[in-house]
């Protein structure tokens, strides 16, 4: 598994952020076409799928516009399409894309100052996940894109059932397999003592729910982590790609005068979400 260290940003005196992220080709596949990026203010997983190297160009270019987009300065759903937008004109035009299948998940959070002071807002695309860890609960902050959520939702199939069903990879949104879709959004509280838990679903085929909060109970650096995660994944088969990041937020509360929007960034040693949604067409991973 490739090395990770944990990362801090001091946003201000009152908030702080550490994390760590990680890829990992997996046990049984021949290439790795997951992609992430753990950039202030912005974190992000994307899981490709297609044919040949699609997958792998399809989640490159997505958190390549992305990149882009943090660099140029402010974020906000607006300028999440426009990346998207882009990201989906690159997948379409690389000359070794040609699966019309081609396309990406994509799921993460981001901080952001509103006129209230700050709040994380997560986006998602498809079946890779957003786990929120708060007070000793693990909290799915994401909602599968998914044929077999559908099921669970009408009450066809229970949660149980979903892994061996036979369209368990079938997702019904992607970045790039058809037309622009716009990402849900979920708006979440700033909470001291907060870590969240964004991955592909190959980590989530390997490990239960309790597995990553027990995971996440034995080691709070984010490094320490991610590492135990994926290890414990490849242990458990390792079927798919493995993508992960884990963040942690440390907030004392300010003012929001006394909030600065500036940090550097550098290596470390040592209430109810509120959704938004939209409607896309199907796609399979």
């Amino acid at each position: 598994m490739p090395e990770t260290t944990t990362q801090t940003f001091r946003v201000s005196d009152e908030l702080e952020l550490t994390w760590a992220g990680v890829t990992d080709r997996g046990r049984r596949r021949e290439n790795n076409q997951d992609s992430f990026l753990a950039k202030y203010p912005l974190y992000i997983v994307a899981d490709g799928m297609g044919g040949h190297a699609g997958g792998e160009i399809a989640s490159q270019a997505t958190v390549d516009r992305l990149s882009d987009m943090v660099d140029a300065g402010d974020i906000d759903d607006d300028r999440i399409l426009a990346a998207l937008q882009l990201a989906v004109d690159d997948i379409h035009q690389h000359p070794d894309t040609t699966d019309e299948g081609t396309g990406t998940t994509l799921t993460g959070v981001y901080l952001d100052r509103h006129e209230d002071g700050w709040r994380w807002v997560s986006l998602n695309i498809g079946d890779s996940r957003v786990y929120l860890e708060r007070d000793g609960r693990l909290i799915q902050v994401t909602t599968d894109h998914s044929v077999v959520q559908e099921l669970i939702s009408s009450g066809k199939i229970s949660p149980e059932e979903a892994d061996a069903h036979p369209y368990s990879n079938v997702i019904t949104r992607a970045v790039g397999a058809n037309e622009l879709v716009s990402p849900d959004y979920v708006a979440i509280d700033v909470v001291d003592g907060d870590r969240f838990i964004i991955c592909s679903d190959g980590l989530t085929k390997e490990l239960t729910d309790y597995g990553i909060l027990h995971f996440l109970r034995e080691n709070s650096e984010p490094a320490d982590a991610v590492s135990a995660m994926v290890e414990a994944a490849l242990e458990n088969g390792g079927r798919d790609n493995v993508t992960l990041i884990v963040l942690n937020v440390r907030y004392t509360g300010a003012a929001d005068d006394d909030v600065d929007d500036g940090g550097t960034q550098e290596e470390a040693d040592s209430a109810e979400p509120e959704h938004s949604s939209s409607t896309g067409d199907s796609a399979a991973e």
